[in-house]
């Protein structure tokens, strides 16, 4: 509450400012009483406004920003920033255009830049940082091989990933989605003795792939909040992070297959080292 209220005074007290200065501005302009009417409305509005109203603006934005994916803030933030290094270059030569109009290029070219750059890095800034960062030292290619993995709820399950990660077949940083960790949760705590054995048993793996390999694990907070079903949020989750999912499930494969998302199946993998038995042996 104390922190609310010296919240609701700044807001107060940068808002009557405000008004005192827009006031002051109009005072110069118009005559003395109609000025002097303004200079004192404007502040005890901005003040009245300040003290109702500035606390609720910051939660909407806190909440906003938390439902953001990490990636497309950083993109957002690191457009912004070299639009705003841009606008400054350009600055100086846009402002030697006659009267108001080098202050009204300024603001378009600040604004164009911005949409353009914030929008480049959200969608591309990944490939771009990847293309500045890893360049080949033959050829000068890039390279677009990932190196983290995302483990789906029904391979933490069925549990060979973790024998298949300690013979050295699967490298890089294992990724597990947090809305996969609740699935296996409200699994581990059904009703159902067969349903909650296997959720337990899925715990049970992550703990081990955390204690007994050498491979770094990540749990991802990034969620998609339009999206409800579990398999929709893997796939859009691999389109973001460029990296393959592992999985057991036919129905997942086909479907991140069908969106362009590389699909590690473990099936598929028992199947192809299965011993291979030639005629009359």
């Amino acid at each position: 509450m104390r922190s609310i209220l010296v919240l609701r005074c700044l807001g107060a007290i940068a808002l009557g400012l405000g008004g005192w200065g827009l006031g002051a501005l109009i005072n110069d302009h118009d005559p003395p009483l109609e000025g002097l009417f303004w200079v004192v409305l404007l502040p005890i509005c901005g003040a009245i406004i300040g003290f109702g109203l500035v606390p609720y603006p910051p939660k909407v934005v806190w909440r906003g920003v938390s439902r953001i994916p990490g990636q497309v803030l950083f993109g957002a933030l690191a457009g912004l920033t070299l639009a705003l290094v841009c606008s400054a270059v350009l600055a100086l030569p846009l402002s030697l255009l006659p009267g108001s109009w080098g202050e009204i290029a300024v603001a378009i070219t600040f604004a164009v830049l911005a949409y353009f750059c914030i929008g480049i890095m959200v969608l591309r800034g990944r490939d771009i940082l990847r293309g500045l960062g890893t360049l080949s030292p033959v050829g000068g290619q890039t390279s677009s091989r990932s190196d983290r993995v995302i483990l789906d709820t029904n391979s933490i399950i069925d549990g060979r990933i973790a024998d298949i990660i300690q013979t050295g077949f699967i490298h890089g940083t294992l990724v597990i989605p947090k809305f996969v960790l609740d699935e296996l949760h409200y699994v581990a705590d059904s009703p159902d003795p067969l349903r909650r054995t296997r959720g337990r048993r899925g715990l049970d793996i992550l703990t081990k792939l955390q204690r007994e390999t050498d491979f770094p694990v990540q749990i991802s907070d990034m969620d998609f909040e339009g999206v409800r079903e579990v398999d929709a949020k893997l796939v859009e989750l691999a389109k973001v992070m460029h990296c393959p999912i592992i999985t057991n499930d036919v129905n997942l494969n086909r479907v991140a297959s069908l969106q362009g998302v590389r699909v590690l199946n473990i099936n598929e993998l028992a199947h192809a080292i299965k011993p291979v038995v030639l005629p009359n042996e």
